[in-house]
């Protein structure tokens, strides 16, 4: 038999591997081996490395859905993940038949969702080798969904596979995570992220390497900033907020503008999608064929707009820590100019800029400013007032 490994470098020589996707990750051989043990498994030998549940782990931006779906593309290949396939298509595509996703656009994932699943999880594959389930997000799972995963988690049939994503395994209930095997995953070195952009995405070497420093390793956001010129026109307007906090009034505004940068943000997602998803749920339950409204339609849709509206607040306090994110970084080039370290700037094509900073203050005060944006993200994740919270941020970095 050929090994998954080897198939897979064959595989990775012409660009086509599903592995491909997975950018400047190290564990990518031991997830190979595991591809290659499932698949001798299948023919009577020992399971190896290959289990029942796993659980990736790693930072925003370090790709845990995607290598969570390039692992079960590869489980479900014949080649370990070849990429042409109508298995590894099929999983890329999301409409595997054996390959079952679970994504959540809300602040939580709802014990319904969870069972939906679970019988799904219990059926033996209709066409592929396994029955695989991804759960994104895992760490957004309450107590009662936790409960309602765990047994199938704990006892799945033969030929099921369960796969979670979250940040950490201590986000995961420990009663789930015990019977999961990690694979935690880093975040991707820049010059990885910036091949992987002009390589697959065809973005010109220059503006990847710019949107891989700028992203720190972040790939979807890497993306954005190399495709999307309204990305990049907010990064930089965000970047001049630590220029712009000369006095009180300025400090209110900049909170507010990214308070109304976010909802901008938010409308530009969700509404659209709040609409359409209406208007399918409409044509579900029946109003256009029969001409008359179902009886159980308002209450069908108060509850779709209540999840709506939790989706719209996820999707504003993202976006203001992804400006958050953006104003640490430029305080951490201006330490490192401060303390003389010899590094990357991430913000180096605004040089003039952060030498100015940094000969303007000094690093206790930055240090003092990099903790206050800190404080404020820890606040936000609380579900803290958006506004009240950028307020009192703004006269700390003010005051230094």
């Amino acid at each position: 038999m050929t090994s998954t490994t080897s198939a897979s470098n064959a595989n990775r020589g012409n660009g086509t591997s599903v592995w491909d996707a997975v950018v400047g990750q190290p564990i990518v051989p031991a997830l190979q081996q595991t591809v290659a043990d499932a698949s001798a498994s299948l023919d009577g030998a020992p399971s190896g490395s290959m289990t029942h549940a796993w659980l990736f782990t790693g930072p925003p931006g370090s790709g845990r859905s995607v290598a969570a779906k390039a692992f079960a593309a590869a489980l479900q290949c014949d080649s370990g993940g070849c990429g042409t396939c109508a298995e590894c298509t099929d999983v890329r595509n999301g409409t595997h038949p054996d390959v079952a996703a679970l994504v959540t656009e809300g602040l939580s994932i709802k014990i319904s969702q969870v069972r939906e699943l679970v019988p799904k999880a219990a059926l033996r594959p209709a066409r592929g080798r396994w029955q695989i389930v991804i759960v994104e997000d895992a760490d957004r799972l309450g107590e009662d969904a936790a409960d309602a995963l765990l047994l199938s988690v704990e006892e799945p049939p033969d030929r099921t596979v369960w796969m979670l994503c979250a940040p950490t395994a201590e986000d995961i209930a420990p009663t789930i995570r015990s019977r999961c095997r990690v694979v935690q995953l880093r975040t991707p070195p820049s010059d990885a992220v910036a091949t992987y952009l002009s390589t697959t995405e065809g973005i010109d070497k220059r503006t990847a390497t710019f949107a891989a420093r700028a992203a720190q390793g972040h790939i979807g956001r890497a993306r954005a900033l190399a495709t999307d010129e309204n990305a990049r026109s907010r990064r930089e307007e965000v970047l001049k907020l630590p220029f712009a906090l000369d006095d009180l009034r300025q400090c209110l505004d900049a909170a507010a503008s990214l308070v109304d940068a976010a909802k901008a943000d938010a409308e530009r997602h969700c509404d659209a999608l709040d609409a359409r998803e209406v208007d399918e749920l409409k044509r579900a339950l029946g109003a256009e064929s029969t001409g008359r409204k179902p009886r159980n339609m308002d209450a069908a849709v108060k509850e779709l707009e209540r999840e709506q509206k939790l989706r719209r607040t996820r999707v504003q306090r993202d976006s203001i820590d992804r400006a958050l994110i953006d104003v640490l970084a430029l305080y951490r080039d201006v330490l490192m100019l401060q303390l003389g370290v010899r590094t990357e700037l991430i913000n180096d094509e605004m040089r003039a800029s952060l030498d100015r900073l940094a000969r303007n203050s000094r690093a206790e005060s930055t240090l003092r400013r990099m903790e206050a944006i800190g404080q404020a993200r820890e606040a936000l994740m609380a579900n803290a007032a958006p506004l009240l919270t950028l307020e009192s941020m703004a006269l700390t970095l003010r005051e230094g």
